[in-house]
């Protein structure tokens, strides 16, 4: 009793209580006060395919929101393994992970889509495509610039089939390669996005 707590309601605001009433279930508290937290300057959209091990998919999740992300979508694509997610669980990590980096904004998990549904949608800013087939592409952090609204797709373990890229581009999304080595689902996520709070910190 009497002890101070910070309290988010992961849309920004940012409140220092004190408890009242402790109770290990559910204690009361009075609101000492309440900050909002500045949005940062950009926006990150992550689709990404569910990998075949759900704790690789929750590592992602864990370490996109201590980075800065503000949308996850998971794709349902040709070859994936997996097409069921836990979205209860899911929802549990990204909660942790914002409390744990300090971060009052908490991601928005969307509902599982197939890929051709979510590449028809109406986006707004920059569109990329990673994938690992031998074409032209460029290297993600050539085109990044700060301060934009960002989609970026990353594909399952057996990358995007040959189709699903076609369809992509002629939706308008940029073909790009996050670098010289092949990358797990998983890993090529985190590379994407910290490379977007990367070119952000300049």
């Amino acid at each position: 009793m009497g002890d101070t707590l910070h309290i988010t309601n992961g849309n920004g605001l940012l409140f220092t209580a004190e408890i009242t009433i402790p109770d290990i279930k559910k204690c009361t508290v009075n609101i000492i006060s309440k900050v909002l937290q500045p949005k940062r300057n950009y926006s990150l959209h992550l689709a990404v395919a569910p990998t075949k091990m759900n704790d690789r998919y929750e590592w992602f999740l864990e370490k996109a929101t201590e980075i800065g992300i503000d949308n996850i979508t998971p794709v349902i694509c040709d070859h994936s393994e997996r097409k069921i997610i836990k979205a209860e669980r899911f929802e549990k990590i990204l909660q942790s992970a914002m409390k744990q980096s300090l971060n009052c904004y908490l991601p928005k998990l969307n509902e599982s889509v197939s890929f051709k549904n979510f590449i028809n949608q109406d986006f707004t800013g920059d569109l990329f495509i990673a994938h690992c087939e031998e074409t032209d592409k460029t290297s993600l952090k050539q085109l990044l610039q700060p301060k934009r609204h960002i989609t970026i797709l990353i594909g399952p373990e057996g990358d995007f089939s040959v189709k699903e890229i076609e369809q992509a581009l002629q939706n308008k999304f940029k073909p790009v390669t996050l670098g010289d080595t092949r990358l797990r689902t998983e890993t090529a996520a985190i590379v994407a996005c910290h490379s977007v709070a990367f070119i952000n910190e300049l």
